[in-house]
């Protein structure tokens, strides 16, 4: 099991525990000066990134909203700044929690695009839904809606010259939670390689309202299931996912589930089929 543990971790990047306090920040660091660096070497000047209201959103929006800060101070240039979009479905259940995140981060700029007229705009327009199941229409929508959020922040980093960022983390990418083309898609992925806890901590590092750091994971995706939590899709706990990818012992059952989803995910983590 250990073997089978060891080389998925090594696959996905999973990074080691956090040794101590030291080790943390010597990784917020490094991760914001990654953010810096890509920004730079892009020649662009801003920064986009959707907020949920999630701690995963949370966590990339302090450190993108460090990066332009310092970057701001170390080159004198003004022009770097950081966007937070909200991209609601109309009224969000937890639109009070994305909003604190949203004031915490204190971005340089707030946005909103609401995607529920054009995601219903679309479904509208799709002839292949008719005859299926509500569950089913309800499933390709969710995934619609992601995509939406992505073409939204595309967009806005397009008018305004700039990066999108994307939230994926080793603990989401073992087990294929996000959407081909849609939340998977960005420009940067600072969280990359940390599992949910290391996720949580780093939150907690820039000293973020607890609440929001263990609020309980959603995708909110499904209108026949809202707020279902991202626990009861996996089958098993973040706890499970991190250990996991730790190496550390997990039941049989975790095991399978992690091992089986993360093999019939695996065409998410891979480039399109080519001849």
């Amino acid at each position: 099991m250990q073997a089978v543990q060891r080389q998925i971790a090594e696959d996905l990047k999973a990074q080691p525990p956090f040794k101590n306090q030291d080790a943390l920040e010597a990784e917020v660091a490094r991760r914001i000066t990654f953010i810096q660096c890509c920004l730079v070497n892009s020649g662009l000047k801003t920064l986009v990134l959707g907020i949920s209201g999630g701690v995963d959103s949370l966590t990339a929006g302090l450190m993108a909203q460090k990066a332009v800060k310092q970057l701001r101070e170390q080159s004198g240039d003004q022009a770097y700044r950081f966007i937070a979009v909200r991209l609601p479905y109309g009224v969000q259940q937890d639109e009070a929690d994305a909003t604190a995140c949203v004031n915490f981060i204190n971005p340089d700029e707030r946005q909103t695009v609401n995607i529920g007229p054009a995601v219903k705009a679309l479904s509208a327009e799709v002839t292949a839904f008719e005859g299926k199941s509500p569950a089913t229409v309800d499933f390709v929508l969710g995934n619609t809606k992601a995509r939406m959020r992505m073409v939204a922040q595309y967009t806005i980093a397009g008018a305004t010259g700039g990066l999108v960022i994307g939230t994926d983390h080793a603990a989401e990418a073992v087990m294929g939670f996000f959407t081909k083309f849609g939340d998977g898609s960005c420009d940067l992925a600072p969280l990359s390689g940390l599992v949910k806890n290391q996720v949580r901590s780093i939150a907690r590092f820039f000293k973020a309202p607890e609440y929001l750091v263990e609020k309980v994971p959603t995708a909110d995706l499904e209108d026949l299931a809202p707020g279902k939590p991202d626990e009861a899709s996996h089958g098993v706990t973040y706890a499970e996912i991190d250990a996991f990818l730790h190496g550390e012992p997990v039941s049989e059952e975790a095991f399978n589930i992690i091992c089986k989803t993360y093999e019939k995910t695996q065409h998410k983590r891979e480039m399109p089929f080519a001849p």
